[in-house]
C-alpha cells in the first residue's frame, strides 16, 4: 500500500470520522434541547391563555353585574323623576 495512502487512513481517516460523528452528536442534542426548549415554552403559553380566559370570564361576568345594578338604578331613577314630575304638578301655583 502506498505510504501516504496508509498515513491517511490510520490517522486522517479516524479523526475525520471522529469529527463528523461528534458534530452530528452535538446538533442532535442541541436539537434535542431545542425541542424541550419550545416544548417548555409552548406549555408556559398554554397555561397563560387557560388563565386569561379565565380572566376574560370573571370579568365578562362582573361586568354583566355591573350592568344588572346600573338598569335597576336607571328604572329607581326614572320612578323618582315620574314622581318628581307628579308632587311638581301638585305643588305648582300654577295650573297647566
Amino acid at each position: 500500500m502506498n505510504p501516504a495512502l496508509q498515513q491517511f487512513v490510520s490517522v486522517a481517516l479516524p479523526i475525520m470520522v471522529t469529527l463528523v460523528a461528534t458534530i452530528w452528536i452535538a446538533s442532535w442534542s442541541q436539537n434535542k434541547r431545542f425541542d424541550d426548549l419550545r416544548d417548555d415554552i409552548n406549555r408556559r403559553f398554554e397555561d397563560m391563555n387557560r388563565r386569561f380566559e379565565e380572566l376574560r370570564g370573571d370579568m365578562n361576568r362582573r361586568f354583566q353585574e355591573v350592568n344588572v345594578r346600573l338598569e335597576r338604578i336607571e328604572a329607581k331613577l326614572d320612578n323618582h323623576e315620574e314622581r318628581i314630575v307628579r308632587v311638581e304638578e301638585r305643588t305648582s301655583p300654577v295650573r297647566r
